[in-house]
Order: C-alpha cells, then structure tokens, then sequence
C-alpha cells in the first residue's frame, strides 16, 4: 500500500497476520495494554479476530525492508477524530523505532480513509515508551473523553492530521 524510501512498507493487514500477531502475546497483562479492558484472554482464534473488530476497523502491518512483519495497528472513527488503535511492535523489534515508523505510515494513511482533522489515540499512563513515543509524533494529553473505559489508568492524546507535504517517516 505505502512504502518509504528506507524500504518500510505498510499493507493491509490479512487474517494470516492476525494468528501471527496472536504469537505476540503471552499473558493477559500484555494483552490488556494492547487490546484495552474488553479483550479477552486468553484468547482463541476465533475470539482474537472478534475483539480486534476485524473487518469493522481498518487493519495494517508494517514489514520491514526484508518483509518481516514488524508492527500492527488498526484505525478508525472515535469521538471525530481518527483513532489509532491496538499499536504494537514484534517483540524483537521494540524499542527500536518500529512504533515511530508505523505512527508515521498511519499519519498518512489515515486521512485518506477516514474524513477527519485530528488524530487520537489511548495510552495507559504506566506505559512510558508508548507516550514518550507519542508525544515525540505530535501527539498531546488532552481531557479524557466522558464515558470512554479507564480514566484513572489511561491517558487520551490527539494531534492535527498531516499537513500537504509534511512527513514523519525519518
């Protein structure tokens, strides 16, 4: 779909992915950062492509320049801003700028599918590289949305949509 020029390329994510991605996560506290309090585990096939809303949410993989799947991350439509949701990184590749990568690719897709001047995003506030990553993108802490699931332990961050011709992919 999009590839930039270090060779970084995001696709569509296929239902394959979906059991790779399944290998990513072995206890329920990753899962629960991941996926968020409504995602089960542990998990079956069945019901992780149920809570990952598959085929209700656009889905994504980014593969590295030797086709390795790298990262995953799924957008749609919340409180009128693109969210970026279920962000992760292989867990051989963290902390290496895969999610910075991906953040990127999903800044410039995600105006082309979803009509929206603002991205957002949740993040447990125990999760110091994830926000550190965030704020690093643009991304800023605002007021926590009424009713969303998790005030005291997540914060809630947004920031515009790309500008023409404005690029995060380093």
């Amino acid at each position: 779909m999009r590839a930039d020029a270090d060779g970084w390329k995001l696709v569509e994510a296929t239902e394959q992915d979906l059991l790779d991605l399944m290998t990513w996560f072995q206890d329920a506290p990753s899962v629960l950062e991941w996926g968020g309090p409504a995602f089960r585990f542990p998990f079956t096939a069945e019901s992780f492509r149920k809570d990952c809303h598959w085929g209700k949410m656009a889905s994504f993989r980014l593969d590295d320049p030797g086709g390795r799947f790298a990262a995953f991350g799924q957008l749609y439509r919340r409180y009128g801003r693109i969210n970026l949701a279920r962000l992760v990184a292989h867990p051989t590749m963290r902390g290496c700028g895969v999610g910075k990568r991906l953040i990127a690719h999903m800044l410039e897709v995600g105006p082309k599918l979803l009509s929206c001047k603002e991205f957002s995003l949740f993040v447990f506030r125990d999760n110091i590289m994830a926000l550190e990553c965030y704020r690093s993108m643009g991304f800023v802490i605002r007021d926590y949305p009424s009713g969303a699931p998790m005030p005291d332990q997540c914060y809630y961050l947004t920031r515009p949509a790309l500008q023409k011709g404005e690029n995060h992919v380093d």
